[in-house]
């Protein structure tokens, strides 16, 4: 059935899926290798569609600059959409990209760094393609900061807008135009996402 929270992509549930582990669903993924799939708080499979290559080449662009920017400062780990985290919700989701801090990362051990990593990324960076509808990842912007995002960008190349979550506040900051730099804050000190290059 067609899912009504993620446009452009599947949803599967029942009673198998709901009993399936964690390492029952990597399992699953690990079989499926050319599926986009994410898994919902209920434990119901999203099987996404792969993007065009036009948001390809733009998550591209975004994950270099992020990932140069973290090569200068050695202060965490990036990950790019194929990376998933076991969030405290139950769900397992997938960012276009997102930053974790060298701390975080080291707790884990050997094999929670092999699978889905049990946490949520202090960043996270979804890119809306042309199939995505903004209403509802902006939802999906909203889950990533109760499940402890400390910043969340959502990228929307179509309206050139950029839409900044933070915890605690109400609404998210709107900015508008790609002749903007986004600015990492307090939490990617010195990161600047220079929008410009994603037209």
């Amino acid at each position: 059935m067609r899912n009504p929270f993620e446009s452009g992509g599947i949803l599967l549930g029942g009673s198998y899926l709901e009993r399936m582990s964690d390492d029952e669903f990597f399992d699953f993924c690990q079989q499926h290798p050319d599926l986009r799939i994410e898994r919902t708080a209920n434990h119901e499979i999203i099987i996404m569609s792969p993007t065009g290559s036009l948001s390809s080449q733009r998550n591209a662009e975004i994950n270099f600059q992020l990932s140069l920017w973290n090569r200068e400062r050695r202060l965490g780990r990036v990950f790019d959409s194929n990376g998933g985290f076991r969030l405290p919700d139950g769900s397992m989701r997938a960012p276009d990209a997102a930053w974790l801090a060298n701390a975080r990362w080291n707790a884990l051990t050997l094999e929670q760094q092999k699978k889905f990593a049990p946490l949520c990324p202090e960043f996270v960076l979804e890119l809306a393609s042309e199939t995505d509808s903004v209403t509802d990842l902006q939802a999906k912007m909203l889950d990533w900061l109760s499940n402890g995002a400390q910043l969340a960008w959502l990228i929307v190349p179509e309206t050139e807008t950029a839409y900044i979550y933070r915890p605690g506040q109400p609404e998210p900051e709107v900015v508008q135009g790609f002749d903007n730099e986004l600015s990492g804050e307090a939490v990617l000190p010195g990161f600047r996402l220079r929008l410009a290059e994603l037209l």
